[in-house]
């Protein structure tokens, strides 16, 4: 039974500056009226202005934190973020299998700065686990960037918002699975995101923001996705809720003035 606030679990790595990662997918979540919950993939040094440093944790430590929340609260929604390494994503994986909850996985691969946030031995443990989230009936919704949708589908990066959706189809082939086509790193006055799946194409648009502040947009949007859609059961209704909480939250992003580099977005800009 789904609560009033939904109860939404989030995956992935930290971020001490608090704009991307575990950091920014509980504002994210609570922002959309979720209760946020987190388990820690890693401990990333980082900041505005870039990755120092990875530690990811021992997977029997991941598990038990797995264990720890599903043997307790029920779990409305998983986000899935930074996994790092290929024993990361076999517990996980092992994890998820017993888990009747909606999916929303970001294919964290590499970080806005340039740092790899996904082994190089690791993408073929990643791509088993989109092909398994895949046999799940309609509730998992994968949300990569240009550069990642690209590096999935085993193609160049699209150059516009038709060619990734192009992409996008032929990663989903025929299964059930969802992707949210963020239009972030196309050029253009109008931003498109799109939710494709095999019921159709689903765009919503919304004039650019000129900010650099974007740190933590990608993380922060697939745990929002996740909480509107146990609202919504819908990806792209959810996103219909998303769009403008992400539009105010860009737009106020440069008065938080955090950091020196790309700051992160305004999480409470509509509290």
């Amino acid at each position: 039974m789904t609560a009033a606030r939904p109860r939404i679990l989030a995956i992935a790595g930290t971020d001490p500056t608090g704009g991307a990662g575990i950091h920014a997918d509980l504002k994210a979540i609570m922002a959309l009226g979720g209760y946020g919950m987190g388990v820690v993939t890693a401990i990333v040094a980082q900041n505005t202005q870039g990755v120092r440093h990875v530690h990811s944790l021992a997977p029997a430590w991941i598990r038990e934190q797995l264990d720890a929340v599903s043997e307790d609260v029920h779990i409305d929604a998983v986000k899935i973020g930074m996994l790092g390494d290929t024993a990361t994503i076999a517990v996980v994986a092992e994890w998820l299998r017993d888990i009747d909850a909606p999916v929303v996985l970001d294919p964290v691969m590499v970080s806005t700065s340039g740092h790899s946030l996904l082994a190089a031995d690791a993408e073929s443990a990643l791509r088993e686990l989109i092909g398994e989230l895949a046999e799940r009936n309609g509730d998992v919704l994968l949300t990569p960037n240009i550069p990642e949708l690209a590096r999935l589908a085993g193609e160049e990066p699209a150059e516009t918002s038709a060619a990734a959706v192009l992409q996008a189809k032929r990663l989903i082939g025929g299964t059930a699975l969802s992707v949210l086509v963020k239009g972030g790193h196309l050029d253009g006055n109008v931003v498109s995101d799109v939710v494709v799946n095999r019921s159709g194409v689903f765009p919503c648009e919304s004039p650019r923001v000129n900010t650099r502040c974007t740190h933590g947009t990608g993380c922060s949007l697939s745990s929002a996705m996740a909480t509107a859609f146990v609202r919504t059961g819908r990806w792209d209704e959810a996103l219909s809720l998303v769009k403008p909480w992400l539009q105010a939250a860009l737009e106020g992003a440069d008065a938080l003035e955090v950091g020196a580099g790309n700051g992160p977005i305004d999480h409470g800009a509509l509290a």
